[in-house]
């Protein structure tokens, strides 16, 4: 692909939206588990993240109360997990120990992914959550183009007594963190390939043949994954719980510009605002992306 058919190298993830049942015990899961805190809770809409360094918020999940909607089925599309990127090891064995201790039927499994340590969980109404720490860059090893990953089993009880420490344990704002990466159950690969590659612009870092697509801007090892695990054939997804909207943020306007021509060339709708854009993928998953306002 040209470069001026990719994503800016700077693109990163914004946060995610969940619609859920029932919103107060959802609080409680991403503030007292996994550590967030709560920003603002008003309108039946709680939004949770960190401080930003400057002031103000980063949010990193949102919740939007839909207790008339259904939950979606295990086999469609939609959120495989968001995925919470941790600043350091003692950040994350924060977050390991207490989600394992204040949800423990909730934690999953881990990974050692060779960029990344993992470690997953399902939140009450079975959206599923990594939270994660990167290695550093110059760690992760490349082979034709592609990144190489593996999952090799990290024991968590080691993790943490090796990571965990009081002052990351007792930090009472919210730990560091963001949205790093989103990965997505769809109905086929190929499909994924071409939007998300083809026409939005990420760059393919990794793939498992017909079963799995992970893509990143500027040399991540991933900021989207797509896979056909549980969902292989899915159609459009209809409104339901769960996955609301993923948020992509570039960094410029002119960024913004170049990815609307894009898309309307590549025949995808657009809904556009000058600030944000808004369209869907194959699947009925609603992506927006947005610019930083001037000054």
């Amino acid at each position: 692909m040209h470069t001026q058919d990719l994503l800016a190298a700077d693109t990163g993830m914004g946060a995610v939206t969940l619609r859920v049942a029932d919103l107060d015990r959802m609080i409680g899961y991403y503030r007292d588990g996994v550590g967030l805190a709560v920003f603002s809770n008003e309108g039946g809409v709680a939004v949770l993240g960190r401080p930003a360094p400057s002031g103000g918020a980063v949010p990193i999940v949102i919740l939007e109360h839909a207790p008339a909607m259904r939950h979606a089925g295990p086999h469609e599309a939609g959120l495989f997990h968001t995925a919470i990127l941790f600043d350091t090891q003692a950040d994350l064995a924060a977050a390991l120990y207490s989600v394992a201790t204040k949800y423990p039927n909730t934690f999953t499994g881990s990974a050692d992914h060779l960029v990344s340590n993992a470690f997953y969980c399902t939140d009450p109404e079975g959206n599923g959550v990594e939270l994660y720490w990167d290695r550093d860059r110059t760690e992760w090893s490349w082979t034709h183009g592609q990144v190489d990953m593996a999952t090799i089993f990290i024991d968590p009880n080691e993790f943490l007594r090796a990571h965990l420490t009081e002052s990351a344990l007792t930090a009472a704002s919210g730990r560091p963190g963001r949205v790093g990466h989103v990965h997505l159950s769809v109905g086929d690969v190929a499909s994924a390939r071409s939007f998300y590659v083809d026409q939005l612009g990420f760059s393919t870092t990794a793939a498992m043949g017909d079963q799995a697509l992970f893509v990143s801007a500027g040399g991540y090892h991933h900021h989207m994954a797509m896979n056909t695990w549980n969902s292989r054939g899915a159609g459009r997804r209809q409104q339901a719980l769960g996955l609301g909207l993923v948020r992509i943020e570039v960094p410029g306007e002119d960024d913004l510009g170049a990815l609307v021509s894009r898309m309307r060339d590549t025949g995808v709708q657009t809904a556009d605002d000058g600030r944000t854009v808004a369209f869907e993928d194959p699947w009925a998953n609603r992506i927006e992306v947005t610019a930083p306002a001037r000054g």
